[in-house]
Parts: structure tokens; C-alpha cells; sequence
């Protein structure tokens, strides 16, 4: 039993794999944007779901800021919708709430290049006023 002790003691709880793969994820730099979009979640655990309007003021690959126009209890865990680029259920994680009613959340998935340009082709910030919709890709 005492050998058990030694050799666990200076090991990480996640196994090799997991470890590095939260170690080395890469980070995707974020770019200032303005969409609508919408968050989906069940409440107290109840079956249909809630949805409230946001927008996306930064976004980046792995991951966004929210503008939230309302203060509600936001749960850890919901879908993102952004209705004008047609990306529907992008299943998020809360990671940080600020003060100014805007939120950090990281996507469980990263998203496409094509997806990126749908999202700064709708987008109403004035640095993608030039962007435009590539029908071939």
C-alpha cells in the first residue's frame, strides 16, 4: 500500500492524454463583431427551453463575448443560435461573468472558417463592412 502512495503522489488526476490535451489547446485571437444572436437553455431543469436575446461583440473560434441586455441567472451551460448566419445549437460553457453585462463563454466545438465568414458577413460592426458572402465555398 505504501508503494501505491509514493507513486501516485507526484502524479497529475488526469491521465496522460486528457492532460495534454487541456494543456497545448490552442488559443484562437478574438475579433471585435456585432451580431444578434440568441441563447437557448433549459430552466430548473425543466424540459422546454428558455430563450433570451444577446449579442456577440467578440468572437473567435474556440470562443465569445455576450452582450446581455437583461441581468438574469445565466446557466453554466447552453446553446447558442446566431439566426442571420444560420448557425443554430452551438453548445457554449460559461466561463466568466463581468460586471457590464457581458459574459465569456467557450464553445464545446470550434467553428468552421466558413462559419467565421458567415458570422462577419451579417455582422454590423464597421470593420467587416467590406465582407461578402462566397455562394462557391
Amino acid at each position: 500500500m505504501a508503494a501505491f502512495g509514493r507513486a501516485n503522489s507526484g502524479q497529475h488526476f488526469l491521465n496522460k492524454e486528457e492532460s495534454f490535451m487541456y494543456d497545448r489547446e490552442v488559443r484562437f485571437r478574438m475579433e471585435d463583431t456585432m451580431n444578434a444572436a440568441r441563447l437557448e437553455y433549459t430552466e430548473k431543469g425543466v424540459m422546454n427551453l428558455a430563450s433570451r436575446r444577446c449579442d456577440i461583440t467578440r468572437i473567435s473560434q474556440s470562443g465569445a463575448i455576450l452582450a446581455i441586455l437583461t441581468q438574469y441567472n445565466l446557466p453554466k451551460q447552453f446553446y447558442l443560435d446566431i439566426p442571420d448566419a444560420r448557425i443554430t445549437k452551438v453548445g457554449c460553457v460559461l466561463m466568466k461573468v463581468f460586471s457590464n453585462n457581458t459574459v465569456e463563454v467557450r464553445f464545446l466545438r470550434l467553428l468552421t472558417e466558413k462559419e467565421m465568414n458567415k458570422i462577419f458577413v451579417y455582422s454590423t460592426h464597421p470593420a467587416h463592412r467590406d465582407r461578402v458572402l462566397d455562394i462557391r465555398a
